[in-house]
């Protein structure tokens, strides 16, 4: 049994992620910075943890002594109010484990550190592989391109993973998110939502693909050093969108468009290519859209 410390394993990726992997045989610790919440499957010890105080990370990391790391802890909401929080949290954060995971008397076997589709940014056309060069276009995205940097910096001395998820999503995630909040609204039964830019079109998958992915990268030693988009290879509009869950409720949902609601640097467009990570772990099983959308509507 291998110890595995997963960051942010009170969020809502990282409750699917600790059953997967303590399901693999492994011991989970996790972290997470206020509330808990209700309790996490699969997790054997749970450590109230700021990432951004570099002294607490490292008597946590020396104390645990993990063979493998999952880094999710972030700051997620693109929109999030607080800049500064942002950055220290996104940056710093990744910063401070990295280093005393890489310190340590014997580093972890492996490593994982999820950035984001986000680093892309939106003058993109097309079917975006790893090869197209980072350029995002809001402070999250520039974020996640400088924990990128650091977890490079960083596989000089372990083993590390970078991950590029696209939209994902399935139950249990926040309605700050625009599939959520459509579901949320629709359960409620309510007349009309509030909606930005219906001309978005993204890539979206669901947690328990992406979970999946995960899971076989991090026992895939080739996969270290690398970096992967998490994807469907599909992008879907938000009209399709709606008109997908008012097909699978039997709802007919109004919209109608807040202008307030319109990012001025919104990413237009985000649809990714999965081979290269299929090429490492196989075929991804990753449920089709309406499926997903099922599975949030069920009681």
């Amino acid at each position: 049994m291998s110890r595995f410390l997963i960051t942010g394993v009170t969020g809502f990726t990282g409750r699917y992620l600790a059953p997967a992997l303590a399901a693999a045989g492994h011991e989970i610790h996790g972290t997470l910075f206020g509330d808990p919440g209700p309790e996490v499957a699969g997790v054997a010890e749970l450590h109230h943890l700021d990432l951004r105080d570099g002294e607490a990370v490292s008597e946590l990391v020396s104390r645990i002594a993990p063979q493998g790391a999952v880094h999710l802890a972030a700051i997620s909401y693109v929109a999030h109010s607080d800049v500064a929080e942002m950055y220290q949290a996104n940056i710093l954060g990744t910063r401070n484990l990295l280093h005393a995971l890489a310190s340590g008397s014997t580093p972890p076997e492996s490593v994982l550190v999820a950035s984001s589709a986000n680093v892309y940014g939106n003058a993109r056309a097309g079917v975006l592989d790893e090869q197209v060069p980072p350029a995002p276009a809001n402070d999250y995205g520039l974020t996640k391109a400088a924990a990128e940097l650091l977890a490079a910096m960083y596989a000089r001395r372990m083993p590390v993973t970078v991950v590029r998820p696209f939209n994902y999503t399935g139950r249990g995630q926040s309605e700050r998110f625009l599939i959520p909040k459509i579901v949320a609204h629709v359960r409620r039964r309510e007349p009309s939502i509030e909606l930005g830019n219906l001309e978005i079109e993204r890539d979206f998958s669901d947690v328990r693909g992406v979970v999946d992915a995960y899971v076989r990268l991090l026992a895939t030693p080739s996969a270290a050093g690398g970096t992967f988009n998490i994807c469907s290879g599909r992008a879907v509009s938000l009209d399709e969108i709606l008109d997908l869950v008012r097909r699978v409720s039997g709802y007919d949902l109004q919209v109608r468009v807040n202008p307030s609601l319109v990012r001025p640097d919104e990413v237009k467009t985000l649809r990714g290519s999965p081979e290269r990570l299929e090429s490492i772990i196989g075929p991804l099983e990753m449920p089709p859209l309406e499926e997903t959308l099922r599975w949030m509507l069920e009681d």
